[in-house]
């Protein structure tokens, strides 16, 4: 409950304080290429249940159809300004929406899409047992991988096979320590590694 309140209260402050600076970013997604400004995408949620996950679109119309996972900080379906969104983290922002929802908490484990889900065992399927999040433990440990990925010579194998138990296996670390304590020096450490 009392996370719900932090939760609540975090993202309503963030929303009056930097709103204006998501409609310029929500302008600049819609003068920079053709699509609307959001882009959202089906993930797995608390307890199994899917839900639809917002991010500002930083991708060219249709990209997803090409592949789920995103190759390198140079993936030619990236736009241009997405280029800068995503490399800040900028094009996260939206998910404050899922967390108003109470889809989604500031900090849990990562919602991930029901095709790599499915290939969980089940130990790693009790990340579902929590609200997934903004951040987590995994978020801060893989900052870099979709650079990692784009130097990989097959990234869905690596993807599945190295990082995905990897960041499961820091799930399961954060459900079992998990304190208001600790989500705050998750939070504390995202925002210092995103101006790092």
């Amino acid at each position: 409950m009392f996370k719900r309140l932090f939760d609540l209260f975090a993202v309503s402050l963030v929303l009056i304080i930097f709103l204006p600076f998501f409609v310029l970013i929500g302008l600049l997604v819609l003068l920079t290429s053709n699509g609307g400004i959001f882009y959202k995408q089906e993930r797995v949620g608390l307890d199994s249940k899917p839900f639809y996950l917002y991010k500002f679109r930083t991708m060219k119309i249709g990209s997803d159809k090409k592949g789920l996972i995103t190759v390198g900080e140079k993936d030619n379906r990236i736009t241009s300004i997405g280029y800068y969104l995503r490399k800040y983290k900028l094009d996260e922002f939206p998910q404050l929406i899922n967390i108003l929802k109470n889809e989604m908490s500031i900090v849990g484990p990562r919602p991930e899409v029901a095709k790599y889900v499915d290939l969980y065992t089940d130990e790693q399927r009790q990340v579902l047992k929590v609200k997934p999040g903004l951040t987590d433990l995994a978020s801060l440990e893989f900052m870099d991988e979709n650079k990692l990925l784009g130097e990989a010579e097959n990234p869905e194998e690596i993807y599945v096979h190295e990082i995905m138990p990897e960041k499961l296996g820091l799930n399961l670390l954060y459900i079992k320590n998990q304190s208001f304590v600790f989500d705050l020096k998750i939070i504390a450490n995202t925002i210092m590694r995103i101006l790092d």
